[in-house]
């Protein structure tokens, strides 16, 4: 079996072999955020089928994309999609396309989702800033047989968001005057949303924001070295002696009318590359 740089190597080399300037940032579209593609000056657009080793996501909204470009005239790599594990994809599966955007040449990566608000500030449409993660879904990507071309065994993960990006997404929210909360985002492996219970649990445990996503993405990252921004729409309230419920569809489409927000930073911070 080919080790997991093969794999990547592979990928990277069946998009490369389309042509396409290299890329300096890598963004991850979310639920509801896919639409963020026709703001790109699209260059190549690549079904992950096409791609060894990516994986088609079966969530709603997510397009499974690939997309090469510009913004603002810096040249970008987009994920429009992602694949979950509730879909029955291991924390490497999902993990992989972030190495291959590494492979292909970007220093930094953007991040979206969306999530549950469990910090009682929190609005439904609100931003959170990503300050800190904590990985609930008893998987990981770097378990298992060790590469050593993909970085440290044992990556750092002490401050795993750039701060310099974070305090660069905070200047942009404020200066198009939206509300842009920094936060703890908890993964979960999903697809139920949460109990009381367990919202209670994930508050005690220090975690603004719940989601089913991004934390694999982020620890690859950084195993590859790159500096992560990830950005959270709050979709829904999640306080337990309130709790409403939560329907798929109501999330898909606050994610959907926060877009702009998320649009703002990312053409800011592409901008600023």
């Amino acid at each position: 079996m080919d080790s997991i740089s093969q794999q990547v190597e592979r990928a990277a080399a069946a998009i490369g072999a389309h042509g396409h300037p290299r890329p300096r940032v890598g963004i991850i579209l979310g639920t509801g955020l896919s639409d963020f593609a026709h703001e790109i000056e699209s260059l190549l657009e690549l079904p992950y089928e096409e791609i060894p080793g990516f994986v088609a996501p079966t969530a709603p909204t997510h397009r499974g994309l690939l997309i090469l470009g510009r913004i603002a005239g810096v040249p970008i790599v987009a994920m429009a999609g992602r694949c979950h594990g509730y879909e029955g994809h291991s924390a490497a599966q999902i993990a992989f396309p972030v190495r291959v955007l590494c492979e292909l040449g970007v220093k930094s990566m953007i991040i979206s989702n969306a999530c549950g608000g469990m910090n009682p500030d929190y609005r439904v449409g609100d931003l959170m800033l990503v300050e800190d993660q904590i990985n609930f879904t008893f998987d990981g990507p770097l378990i298992g047989q060790h590469d050593d071309s993909l970085g440290t065994r044992c990556p750092d993960m002490s401050r795993p968001f750039d701060r310099e990006l974070l305090d660069a997404a905070a200047t942009i929210a404020r200066r198009e005057d939206f509300v842009a909360h920094r936060g703890v985002y908890v993964g979960v492996l999903g697809p139920n949303y949460e109990t009381r219970a367990e919202y209670r649990m994930f508050r005690r445990l220090g975690a603004d924001a719940v989601g089913m996503s991004t934390v694999h993405e982020v620890i690859a990252a950084r195993q590859c070295g790159l500096r992560v921004l990830a950005l959270s729409v709050v979709t829904n309230e999640c306080r337990p002696e309130a709790l409403s419920g939560a329907k798929s569809s109501e999330v898909e489409h606050v994610a959907t009318t926060a877009a702009p927000k998320v649009r703002a930073i990312i053409r800011g911070i592409v901008a600023g590359e």
